[in-house]
């Protein structure tokens, strides 16, 4: 294998592009967006490893954790922190700065996957793209150039999830580590631990929207606050507030402080495996294979994700 087609800018594209390059192969990169470079993958999440029983989720957890460190220490820009954050904000830059020759990698923004041939895919605009092999990445976008593989399952492989999150101003303290409450334990197969039985009644505005509290604080002392979890589309527009009321009351109790002002809130979409893997992985015709559905693990195990593309 020489070079390789990577669909996708979010950070299942991003670390397939980065495992390929430390094998020393071609890749082109296409994403549909046409941001300047790294401005699609300055996303958020979580390096969320403690909690887990043991097995396949743990072990690609604590791959994929090992796995941001070596690129944190390749990239410090990154904003990698061993208390379980991530800023990611460099690493567009840091893949060009290892193509090391101009064809070891290049980036296309602004061109979306239209067609999938063997070995092979159409952007939208007529330019067919060849490799000895195709990776598409294309997160929670089910249909496109993913649509036809994916309908052609009996059973839908994957779903999408909507959530809610928000961010606050600069939080006055320095929080030494990433805080989640119980109800992050019903939500994830790897938490089936003993405790979980002794959890009480979820409240109310939590149950409603399935709600769980994730926060962590940003390099420049934000808290990202999250999150909630909805499977039935059509998914609304807007964004409702009690779930925003809960998680924040939550947060204030835990850190025993009032929280900075809110000063965003958004909802997003992610992809989820709908069977007992961990993600979806197939062929979706010669020499094209699809990566999509590892859930709210998708920032956490990105990095081994694609080692497992490229053993």
């Amino acid at each position: 294998m020489e070079r390789v087609v990577v669909v996708g800018g979010g950070v299942l594209g991003t670390m397939h592009a980065v495992a390929a390059r430390r094998r020393g192969l071609d890749v082109l990169h296409l994403e549909r967006e046409p941001e300047p470079r790294g401005a699609s993958v300055r996303n958020f999440g979580l390096i969320w490893v403690s909690g887990r029983d043991s097995g396949p989720e743990l072990s690609l957890a604590l791959r994929a954790r090992a796995g941001w460190e070596e690129l944190a220490a390749e990239v410090p820009g990154i904003g990698f922190r061993p208390n379980g954050s991530l800023t990611l904000a460099a690493i567009r830059e840091h893949l060009l700065a290892r193509a090391g020759r101009p064809a070891g990698y290049r980036w296309r923004p602004g061109r979306e996957a239209a067609e999938i041939a063997p070995h092979a895919v159409r952007d939208h605009t007529g330019e067919w793209h060849r490799g000895d092999l195709v990776v598409l990445c294309p997160g929670a976008a089910h249909t496109g150039v993913a649509g036809p593989h994916l309908a052609s399952y009996q059973r839908p492989p994957v779903r999408r999830v909507r959530l809610q999150m928000m961010q606050t101003q600069a939080f006055a303290g320095r929080l030494t580590t990433s805080v989640a409450d119980g109800d992050s334990l019903r939500y994830y197969p790897a938490f089936d631990l003993p405790g979980r039985d002794r959890l009480p009644p979820q409240a109310p505005a939590a149950a409603a929207v399935r709600a769980q509290l994730l926060l962590v604080q940003r390099l420049d002392g934000s808290l990202t606050i999250g999150d909630t979890h909805s499977y039935d589309e059509p998914f609304a527009f807007d964004v409702r507030e009690d779930p925003y009321d809960h998680l924040r009351g939550q947060a204030e109790k835990l850190l025993g402080s009032p929280l900075p002002r809110t000063e965003r809130r958004w909802a997003g979409v992610y992809s989820q495996a709908t069977g007992p893997e961990l993600y979806h992985r197939s062929q979706a015709a010669p020499g094209v294979i699809l990566v999509t559905g590892p859930g709210g693990r998708g920032m956490t195990c990105a990095p081994a994700i694609a080692e497992e593309t490229f053993p």
